[in-house]
């Protein structure tokens, strides 16, 4: 036997011996430490600043629990949240950035509950929140909008389509301001790219495919149609906020019109001169304020460097055109099968229907962007040159398309995955499908591509002219289509028979009864449009057309129809009569002489009921009329009388009749026919004396009316009116006399005033003009000059009787003080002291001193015999000072006292 060897362990047991202690360990723990308690009251007490919620919480603790990993805790985190801040809004401004960046962080939450519960509370939030407020922390919740719309969970992609909706409604500007980020995320939800090698090298416009999910609880075409939906939804907000873009659709002013002329600017010159209204510097001659800059602002947080131009650009929209529209085009395949397209003339089902229609919603999205750019042209026929032929093969092959609708009763639907199909647009229109479709596709064509384009432009033109022409009631969003469509056809087909064909189909739906006022709104500018066009155009290229010449015509009598009912229709018909009457149109000039005396009727006629701003318009109208005749003279000077027009209106109309009579000084003579001098003179009358030729006769027909007043002094009856009244005639009663004064014969018109007033105001003419002034002046002074009137009369007379002394001997001298009664004594005797105070009379006063020296004689003797008032004693040392202490002054004088 070999002898065992001995074997070496690693780790050697030590053997104690009995009774003896275990030897300490090098790595031995001391325990012989004491410890104490540490309390700590004040934090376990409550903070009494921040106020809680019903379950005691406040703003910190519910904001941490959206940390804890229980879904049921976030969830009553989030509905404590909003029942907090419900109860103290202030808190929002307080803690906004918390708030939004632990709710935001909640959008890819794994539970749906907490989804739906961070999406109530975005919807409560949002409308409290200002757009200044958020934009610091919206690159956060764009950030997490955007992992929710590309995370691997349906459900959250779905929840995301709903955050994006609150965002677009409350934010569409911060939305769109990240779009590059957004655009791609909207492709992603509907498509995935290819990755394949052979594909590298291939079109960006082909690497991106359609995407089919079958474990989606939608069917693949719902869901395209919710994204879609969006997709258009925020595609018309950047469309909406885009400075530089001017609308492509409907009746507003093309870019290829050099010579548009813009609107007119009314510029009242005493308010600049008072510093009473604002100047304000326009860009390139435009009648409106140019926001729009070329400098852009970078983003200041987030540190970026350079801005996200988005579409704004023209590569990045040629860019996103070329990924989108292939795939919009299977989306219609997908909705219109061609196996299927034999019975498309039957029409089409409900679903499918709202799928074509957002694909035609976002491809005239995308061509109303590229019209933002300056290379407008270029980019139309880059779209032209790659997807016409598309288009042609894919929609118009079954143009028009309808809506098919299911008559039989069908069985209640179980599948509740309908119920989460919720569209925003519900009311299926095939029309504006229809409409959208013509829009997008004429925009494609051209004067110079007719003749290739001519069987599909045909077909739209027959579509648009029976749309136009069978009756049927019409919104004004289709109509804006429709009109757009129309003016598009008639830039590309020109020619007179088939331009009078669209303007007359226009022209049947304008002559419908009962129409709103939008859609009446959108027809009065498209002819309107078609006017102005034809007048921009050369002479002998111009040509009249007769549908729009009887449009033309039967303007002013409906502005007589409408009267008040509608100022804001009024208005535009006002404005287009008088562009036409500027320009001379003989059918419009005929048809407003017609309806002139309608229009300006002074109880009811257009003039007198509408706003300030149309009444201008109106008064202006009057220079244009071919003629002037007296019955249309005497309802405009009761139009200036009655108060219902300003006195700045009264006064420019007064001016308008004086260009148009013979006294304005024109080189070439009026003719008798345009406004006789004597129906002009006439007005000028009738609008001075106030008053109609019956109303004069029945005012002097009155006596012992408190209105009408005569005293024993002057001839004249005196007739009250309020201050309101009075101060309206005066303003006219100035601008009469303004025109009385230009008038180069000047003694000869005084002559006719003076000649009408003593026919129809019954007073005698004694062989000049002081002789009829100065029973006005005795009676005014006596009655007005010490009442609210007494300003603005007691400058006139006194005025008068400064340039004519013999006014002021006639009335001392026919001053008979013994007829006048008691209660007219003092008016008398304050009139003479106001008369010897005034500094300009005093030397005629003191050529007229025995006259003055006897009045006063006999007021002081009919006042003899009690004690002396007042007034008298003042009109004493009055005459003392001015005329009985004058060096000049008689002194047989003070033999009186």
């Amino acid at each position: 036997m070999t002898k065992k060897r001995k074997r070496q362990d690693d780790f050697q047991k030590v053997k104690l011996k009995v009774g003896k202690k275990k030897p300490k360990l090098e790595n031995a723990t001391t325990t012989n430490f004491k410890t104490k308690t540490i309390h700590l009251p004040e934090q376990l007490k409550e903070d009494g600043t921040l106020p809680t919620n019903n379950r005691k919480l406040n703003i910190k603790d519910l904001l941490s629990q959206m940390h804890h990993y229980n879904a049921g805790v976030k969830q009553s985190a989030l509905l404590g949240l909003k029942d907090l801040l419900s109860q103290y809004p202030f808190i929002i401004d307080a803690h906004l950035s918390n708030i939004l960046s632990e709710v935001t962080a909640v959008f890819t939450d794994k539970d749906a509950n907490v989804r739906l519960a961070a999406v109530q509370l975005l919807q409560f939030l949002a409308p409290k929140i200002r757009a200044e407020q958020i934009s610091p922390f919206f690159p956060l919740v764009s950030a997490h909008l955007s992992s929710a719309m590309t995370h691997i969970t349906e459900g959250i992609q779905e929840d995301s389509l709903k955050v994006l909706d609150i965002l677009l409604e409350q934010y569409p500007a911060l939305i769109t301001g990240r779009s590059s980020i957004l655009l791609k995320n909207f492709v992603e939800l509907i498509s995935h790219q290819q990755l394949s090698k052979g594909l590298v090298n291939r079109d960006r416009s082909q690497s991106w495919i359609l995407s089919v999910n079958p474990n989606r609880r939608l069917t693949s075409q719902q869901w395209r149609l919710k994204v879609l939906v969006r997709l258009s939804k925020f595609l018309q907000a950047l469309a909406d906020g885009s400075s530089r873009l001017r609308e492509s659709e409907g009746l507003q002013e093309q870019k290829e019109n050099p010579h548009a002329t813009s609107n007119s600017i009314f510029i009242n010159w005493k308010e600049h001169a008072s510093d009473q209204q604002h100047i304000q510097v326009y860009e390139n001659g435009g009648s409106q304020p140019n926001v729009s800059s070329q400098f852009r602002l970078r983003y200041l947080v987030g540190g970026l460097n350079s801005v996200d131009e988005g579409l704004s650009s023209t590569e990045n929209l040629k860019g996103f055109i070329e990924i989108i529209i292939p795939l919009l085009i299977e989306c219609w395949i997908e909705a219109v099968p061609p196996q299927l397209t034999v019975s498309v003339r039957n029409g089409i089902e409900r679903e499918p229907l709202q799928v074509m229609q957002q694909v035609l919603n976002i491809i005239s999205l995308l061509w109303k962007l590229s019209k933002q750019h300056d290379e407008t042209h270029k980019l139309e026929s880059w779209l032209r040159k790659n997807y016409l032929i598309d288009f042609k093969h894919h929609f118009m092959s079954h143009f028009p398309y309808a809506l098919k609708e299911i008559t039989k009763h069908r069985r209640k639907e179980t599948n509740k995955s309908i119920k989460h199909c919720t569209i925003l647009s519900n009311n299926i229109d095939h029309l504006l499908l229809n409409l959208t479709l013509s829009d997008i596709m004429v925009s494609l064509a051209n004067a110079s591509t007719l003749q290739k384009d001519c069987s599909w432009i045909e077909m739209i033109r027959k579509f648009v002219t029976e749309t136009l022409q069978d009756g049927s009631r019409l919104n004004s969003k289709q109509l804006n289509r429709l009109l757009g469509v129309s003016w598009r056809l008639m830039q590309i087909q020109p020619n007179r028979e088939a331009t009078e064909t669209l303007i007359k189909a226009v022209y049947t739906l304008y002559q419908q009864r009962g129409l709103l006022l939008p859609v009446r709104t959108l027809l009065l500018k498209f002819f309107s449009k078609i006017y102005q066009k034809e007048e921009l155009r050369s002479y002998r290229l111009r040509y009249r057309s007769k549908v729009l010449s009887r449009w033309l015509a039967g303007l002013p009598l409906q502005l007589a129809h409408l009267g008040s009912r509608n100022p804001e229709l009024s208005t535009q018909l006002i404005d287009i009569i008088h562009t036409a009457a500027a320009r001379a149109n003989k059918e419009l000039l005929k048809s407003l002489q017609a309806t002139a005396l309608r229009i300006y009727d002074p109880q009811e006629g257009t003039v007198v009921v509408l706003p300030a701003d149309s009444q201008q318009r109106l008064v202006q109208l009057v220079y244009f009329l071919p003629s002037l005749p007296a019955d249309l003279l005497s309802r405009l000077s009761r139009c200036c009388i009655m108060g219902r027009l300003s006195s700045s209106l009264v006064a420019m109309l007064i001016g308008i009749l004086h260009m148009r009579s013979s006294f304005s000084g024109w080189k070439y003579s009026v003719k008798e026919w345009l406004m006789s001098d004597v129906d002009y003179l006439s007005f000028l009358f009738s609008t001075l004396t106030g008053f109609s030729k019956e109303e004069l006769t029945w005012l002097q027909s009155l006596r012992g009316v408190p209105h009408v007043i005569q005293t024993q002094l002057s001839p004249v009856l005196l007739y009250l009116t309020d201050l309101e009244q009075f101060l309206h005639h005066w303003d006219v009663t100035e601008a009469v006399f303004h025109s009385l004064l230009v008038i180069p014969a000047r003694n000869q018109s005084f002559d006719i005033l003076q000649s009408a007033i003593s026919k129809h105001l019954d007073i005698s003419v004694w062989g000049n003009v002081e002789r009829w002034i100065f029973p006005l002046c005795v009676g005014s002074l006596t009655h007005f000059c010490l009442h609210y009137y007494r300003d603005k009369l007691w400058g006139v007379c006194v005025s008068i009787l400064t340039l004519l002394p013999r006014v002021l001997r006639l009335m001392l001298q026919s001053l008979r003080v013994n007829r006048v009664g008691p209660e007219e004594l003092p008016v008398v005797g304050q009139l003479l002291r106001l008369l010897l105070q005034h500094a300009p009379l005093r030397t005629h006063m003191l050529t007229n001193a025995i006259l003055v020296q006897q009045i006063i004689k006999n007021i002081t003797t009919l006042r003899s015999g009690g004690v002396q008032e007042q007034w008298l004693t003042d009109l004493h040392y009055c005459f003392n000072m001015h005329i009985t202490g004058h060096p000049q002054g008689p002194s047989a004088l003070s033999t009186v006292y």
